[in-house]
């Protein structure tokens, strides 16, 4: 969500200086790449790059790609053939071993359904999206739909765009909703066309309640991810934005029953006590426990957690099995963190690996490719 973010902010200045943009999109991959498909850079007919294709070998190549794209106002899809043993003569020595196809389009600001404005439209809130992008791999040179659709939810609204393959994109983009994983499609049989149905999850909001020093490195770490924070404490001369320029959203509230109002209540947030302060704490605690949020990080150690349960069983709260796999505490990874900071680079890691459904194990310890093939799957009509 960063990456789109900083893309759209980096077109909002391309369109100020009166440049012509295009967005490139990596949309299918056959085996092993650097980025998987929804990776995005916006080039500037002055040159300028913002996100990224790949791990930086690609870029070049695709510069050139996007310059011709914009002189001819014309969209086209870009292959990369790594597993030629010979792919320096690409130019771009991957050594990845797969085969990337990036869709590059113009972005014409006259219309109201250009690539960015679903982008912008995609990030004005917190909630999920599906982002349908059609690409033609028989014809890559040839102007293509790419990116047209964004669905929130509810009917799918076309906006007055025809789409081929109506119904069948429909229940894609139900399946695609439904499980949460983008998926790639492909109709047709003697003319394949493809349509990448990208799964786009709300960004993720981390509510952080307690300012002291060590909250400090764990909002930095948050900024540079691009997640939402909101900061909440009882002392207003510790919550403030000199001391956490990072934070989205600063709250002072001296009682703690009053925080609640203050949370995202959905399956994108995370939340952190980290008070020093047990009653603060626990109290917030007994708040959050019926709102099921996604993750709920303790800092401190399994005494302490231990004690805020006991004392929430003396009050007749009832701690379930489903509260205690989504409680984390002591919280963070084991990194074997000291400093404030490490123990901001432990707490990051673990929410990421929990709502991304990862396990924090070792990369080099995995049996097969290091993506998770299902998140993008294939299927064909």
């Amino acid at each position: 969500m960063k990456e789109i973010k900083e893309i759209i902010k980096a077109f909002d200045l391309a369109q100020e200086a009166g440049e012509q943009t295009a967005l490139a999109t990596v949309v299918k991959v056959d085996g092993s790449s650097y980025r998987r498909p929804g990776a995005r850079m916006l080039v500037t007919e002055s040159g300028m790059l913002t996100g990224a294709i790949s791990g930086g070998c690609l870029e070049g190549d695709a510069l050139k790609k996007a310059q011709l794209v914009m002189f001819r106002n014309q969209s086209m899809v870009v292959t990369y053939d790594t597993t030629d043993d010979d792919d320096a003569k690409f130019g771009v020595g991957l050594g990845c071993n797969g085969i990337i196809h990036i869709l590059i389009e113009p972005i014409d600001s006259s219309s109201e359904n250009h690539p960015i404005n679903l982008l912008k439209k995609l990030v004005a809130d917190r909630k999920d999206h599906v982002l349908v992008t059609f690409f033609d791999l028989e014809n890559k040179r040839e102007r293509q739909l790419g990116t047209c659709l964004l669905y929130s939810g509810g009917p799918v609204a076309l906006g007055g765009i025809e789409l081929p393959h109506l119904p069948e994109l429909i229940e894609d983009i139900a399946s695609v909703w439904e499980e949460g994983h983008s998926l790639i499609a492909e109709y047709g049989r003697d003319a394949p066309l493809h349509a990448f149905i990208e799964w786009v999850p709300a960004h993720l909001s981390l509510v952080v309640v307690g300012a002291g020093n060590d909250a400090i490195p764990l909002t930095r770490l948050a900024e540079v991810l691009g997640w939402e924070i909101t900061l909440i404490d009882g002392r207003a001369a510790q919550a403030t934005k000199g001391r956490f320029p990072s934070a989205d959203h600063i709250h002072v509230v001296p009682a703690p029953e009053d925080a609640l109002s203050l949370f995202s209540r959905d399956h994108r947030t995370a939340v952190i006590l980290m008070t020093h302060n047990f009653n603060y704490d626990l109290a917030v605690m007994e708040g959050l426990l019926p709102l099921k949020i996604a993750y709920l990080g303790v800092l401190g150690p399994k005494k302490k957690l231990e004690k805020m349960y006991e004392n929430l069983r003396e009050k007749g709260i009832r701690i379930t099995e489903e509260d205690r796999k989504r409680i984390f505490g002591p919280v963070g990874l084991n990194i074997h963190a000291e400093a404030p900071e490490e123990i901001a680079l432990s707490i990051v890691s673990e929410i990421k690996t929990v709502l991304s459904g990862g396990d924090g194990s070792f990369l080099r310890d995995k049996e097969g490719p290091i993506h998770t093939e299902d998140r993008h799957r294939v299927k064909k009509r």
